[in-house]
């Protein structure tokens, strides 16, 4: 059984932010009801079904029960009240102010459950310009730097992550602010409202080295200036690989790997700053002469030297890599009506409490009955809903 086994969380999340760290929650024991609008949430409906599940719906989902409820109906209201009753931990990303207009915000459950963890996820917070605004994961990458991060160092033309990490960066952020909030509530037996945004989720996640040159007010450095134009991916005869040497064994590793011994003592990289302030002809140096190799020669070369280094894979080839073999990081589950499904392993490895996925995500109201039955409504009143459109059932 996972750490948090005997938590119970209601999801009432959508999209990717939420659902995801909701699911970290599942991962690590807790029982997670997802609560859907009765057509369900947005990404069920954003890619052809696999038995009824799109796989990114799938990936963000797993573990969890599901519940259709009309919550702009009373009853849908009371249902949720109910579950509140026993519940540990509340998640929503509605838009600020969205949840008291429907009447199940912060204080209004706390009244219900005074111990409660209610956690209120936007995406820019409760107040300024941008405060009511609409989100998605482009529009926290354009405000948070992260274009400028990932901007072609040649032309300077702004570029995004390929990938939702806004999103995924709220995530872990509120999964583990959840667990910090459950640790405090068992020392002091108070539950707390917990308000991130995706904004700061993400300007936290960047601050350490990628805002490194707005650290010091009386210090400020363009830090565009000194990455040089070129990134640690360099083309050997067959294939692209990275390699890098921050420390000055690592350097060294690096030029005798490269028969290069001669720029070991180079005063232009002879120390850690003297390689920063020359990153971009180390670098061309560097790709000049990896490419005078093949892949796996020249990584073996590295590797010998302690150089770190690795190929660049693509997706396809995860599967079948080493490295990710060796260490069970892609767990293959057969689950009826799916077949085998990858899903990558929970990566906090617990040595007593083991994390583990613990069902395949749910389809739309997959778990309606079972959990109207768990707050103990009547058969009678289950068919009474379902026909009223206050409930649906998978």
């Amino acid at each position: 059984m996972g750490p948090l086994n005997g938590v119970k969380v209601l999801d009432l999340t959508g999209m990717v932010s939420g659902p995801v760290g909701a699911m970290m929650l599942a991962d690590q024991g807790a029982e997670v009801i997802k609560v859907e609008p009765i057509n369900g949430e947005l990404v069920r409906h954003m890619a052809a079904p696999h038995n009824g599940v799109n796989p990114v719906f799938f990936s963000c989902n797993r573990g969890k029960k599901s519940i259709a409820l009309n919550l702009k109906s009373e009853e849908g209201k009371e249902i949720l009240f109910k579950l509140a009753e026993e519940t540990d931990v509340f998640m929503q990303n509605f838009r600020p102010g969205a949840v008291d207009r429907m009447g199940i915000g912060e204080k209004t459950i706390r009244e219900i459950n005074k111990k409660i963890i209610y956690v209120s996820i936007s995406g820019f917070g409760n107040k300024g310009p941008y405060a009511n605004s609409r989100v998605y994961d482009p529009i926290i990458q354009a405000l948070s730097g992260a274009t400028d991060i990932q901007a072609d160092r040649e032309t300077q033309t702004p570029k995004m992550f390929r990938i939702i990490i806004a999103d995924k960066v709220t995530a872990l952020t509120s999964a583990q602010a959840v667990s910090s909030a459950l640790y405090a509530r068992e020392k002091n037996g108070k539950g707390q409202h917990i308000e991130l945004s995706m904004l700061d989720s993400m300007l936290s996640f960047f601050w350490p080295e990628g805002m490194a040159g707005i650290v010091y007010a009386e210090n400020e450095v363009d830090v565009r200036k000194l990455q040089g134009t070129q990134d640690l991916i360099y083309k050997a005869k067959d294939r692209y690989i990275t390699a890098g040497a921050v420390s000055d064994a690592e350097w060294e590793g690096m030029c005798k790997a490269l028969n290069r011994e001669d720029l070991i003592n180079d005063e232009r990289f002879a120390t850690p700053s003297g390689r920063v302030s020359n990153a971009q002809v180390r670098k061309e140096i560097t790709g000049e002469e990896i490419s005078k190799w093949n892949g796996d020669e020249i990584l073996a070369r590295l590797q010998k030297e302690g150089v770190p280094s690795a190929p660049l894979l693509d997706r396809m080839e995860l599967l079948g890599n080493e490295q990710i073999i060796s260490n069970d990081s892609i767990l293959r589950t057969n689950y009826e009506g799916f077949g085998e499904v990858r899903q990558a392993k929970p990566a906090a490895r617990f040595s007593e409490t083991p994390s583990e996925i613990s069902r395949p995500a749910p389809k739309l109201g997959e778990h309606t009955l079972e959990i109207l039955s768990s707050i103990e409504y009547s058969d009678e009143d289950k068919k009474r809903l379902i026909k009223e459109g206050v409930v649906a059932v998978g």
